[in-house]
């Protein structure tokens, strides 16, 4: 275990010393934070504003909170009209019962001048009308586009973050293997603690990583006024992520080891990756259709299924409400699976790393003593 440990911190000291990972790490808490703020930028509310002549300002923001009101009295009618003309008002309220406009105004304003005057001049009467009661008999529908939103940008972060991650794995490994400094390596350490902790210190990295972005991601969110409109429980969200990140990396990371134990130059890494990418991409391609259907039974069966469960479960969790025996059930499976690969990743390449020379196959290898 010590020699894991010590293989562990060697990859985390030397990857996080380097000058890109740093700027990278800076530059992704940037781009996440300037992203937390576009929606606001970008769709900010509409404003509107509106000319008086003899008139009472209408309480247009108590019905419309997320719209700006700017109201301009004028001295007569003329003025006003001359005003709604040049674009300087969008309309002008004269004497509390007409409304001047240039053409046909918008169906928002025009509801929202309606129905307030209306219930303005109820309410100056002594007349009280209590609002409906809105009763919903189906599923809570508030947050169904935030959390379609949510699960979208999980999906990409999953998937860019393994596909980062397994990667960096298998160019240590071949990179090890084609110097022949694993000979060295193998001299103090098992090839078992040598394998365990090439992926626990780069899983750590993908760690640092994930919560850098989600932190950075809440703070901002938080900041602009995103995070108003978040669903419920986005702290178990956040630790249910973090916790399905690391078996899904656990997961293809073993396999990109074994796998890039295999050859010996790096100019093959991309090809006995393959299958590995496929697989990857297979469970991107499913995650990002549980987006828009989170409770189909291709969702739901995929979501208990390994390793598509890694990255279908937490995206479900995000779209949707999941019963917590539905995560359980998952999380188990997913962990026996991890077990089973590596217990597998571990034997390949335990009897592939020292054999340099042409591709190995493997088959053979597993056969092989």
């Amino acid at each position: 275990m010590n020699g894991l440990m010590l293989v562990a911190r060697r990859e985390i000291s030397t990857q996080v010393r380097t000058r890109a990972f740093v700027i990278g790490l800076l530059v992704t808490a940037v781009l996440v934070a300037a992203v937390s703020f576009l929606p606001r930028i970008m769709g900010g509310g509409d404003t509107y504003t509106l000319g008086l002549v003899n008139s009472q300002q209408l309480p247009l923001h108590t019905a419309a909170p997320d719209i700006e009101f700017e109201w301009r009295k004028f001295a007569d009618e003329a003025a006003a009209k001359q005003a709604v003309l040049d674009g300087d008002v969008d309309a002008a309220l004269v004497d509390d019962s007409r409304v001047l406009t240039d053409g046909q105004l918008g169906t928002e304003l025009e509801v929202l001048l309606q129905s307030v005057n209306r219930e303005f001049k109820l309410g100056a009467a002594g007349v009280a009308i209590p609002p409906l009661e809105m009763q919903s008999v189906g599923a809570d529908t508030r947050y169904e586009d935030a959390r379609q939103g949510i699960a979208t940008v999980l999906v990409l972060l999953l998937f860019m973050l393994l596909m980062g991650q397994i990667v960096m794995v298998a160019m240590g490994v071949v990179e090890e293997k084609g110097s022949r400094i694993v000979e060295i390596l193998l001299a103090a350490v098992r090839p078992w603690q040598l394998l365990g902790g090439k992926i626990l210190g780069l899983g750590v990295l993908g760690l640092i990583n994930l919560v850098t972005i989600l932190v950075i991601g809440l703070a901002a969110s938080t900041v602009s006024g995103l995070a108003a409109d978040f669903p419920p429980g986005m702290v178990g969200l956040v630790v249910a992520v973090l916790l399905w990140f690391v078996l899904g990396y656990a997961f293809f990371a073993t396999l990109s080891a074994a796998f890039a134990s295999l050859v010996s130059r790096q100019e093959e890494v991309n090809s006995v990756l393959t299958p590995l990418t496929m697989m990857i991409m297979a469970t991107y391609f499913v995650s990002f259709y549980v987006t828009n259907e989170p409770s189909s039974t291709l969702a739901v069966v995929l979501s208990y299924v390994p390793p598509f469960s890694s990255m279908v479960m937490p995206v479900r969790m995000a779209a949707t409400e999941v019963p917590m025996w539905q995560t359980g059930v998952s999380m188990v499976a997913m962990v026996l699976a991890v077990l089973v690969v590596l217990k597998l990743g571990s034997t390949v390449y335990e009897r592939a790393v020292l054999r340099t020379g042409a591709r190995l196959k493997f088959g053979e290898v597993l056969r092989s003593r």
